[in-house]
């Protein structure tokens, strides 16, 4: 079987874009990332009505990707703040992978935004794909990829 022969109704790089795909999604992540917990925090950062912002967190709380945890500043209504689950922790090295990508092609002449280093060392962290056995690098060219276990045939039409 194919690529173009299998059906992509149950890939997992469209069932992932579904859930974190759309813009605001991911710049809501990314923040969540550095720190932001405070639904007012994340509309002055990222810049967003009420409405979207809203949407996306409901969104990314029902995925399990964040989770709310109450808090009450003395003299407030009880709120609630987004904290990432392990599911969203998840997620990191494919922010780290987005954002390399980004410093790489589209990043400012001027340099980082943002470093991100070994706590230990100091060395600056970046994401491989790599041969588990080999701890090698790998490219595309590299590897072979073959239809899995839930690999189905597209319908014909």
């Amino acid at each position: 079987m194919k690529w173009l022969e299998m059906s992509t109704e149950n890939c997992p790089v469209q069932r992932s874009l579904n859930l974190i795909g759309e813009k605001w999604s991911l710049l809501l992540l990314r923040d969540a990332f550095n720190g932001v917990r405070r639904f007012d925090d994340f509309r002055r950062h990222v810049g967003l009505s009420e409405a979207v912002l809203s949407d996306r967190l409901r969104k990314l709380v029902a995925a399990g990707i964040l989770r709310t945890v109450p808090y009450q500043e003395q003299g407030s209504r009880t709120r609630h703040e987004y904290r990432l689950t392990a599911k969203g922790r998840d997620l990191w090295p494919v922010m780290v992978a987005l954002r390399q990508w980004g410093e790489a092609y589209v990043g400012d002449p001027e340099g980082p935004v943002l470093e991100i280093r070994h706590r230990d060392c100091g060395a600056p962290v970046r994401v491989v794909v790599e041969c588990p056995d080999e701890h090698t690098e790998l490219s595309p060219r590299e590897v072979t990829v073959t239809p899995g276990p839930a690999a189905r045939l597209q319908p014909k039409s």
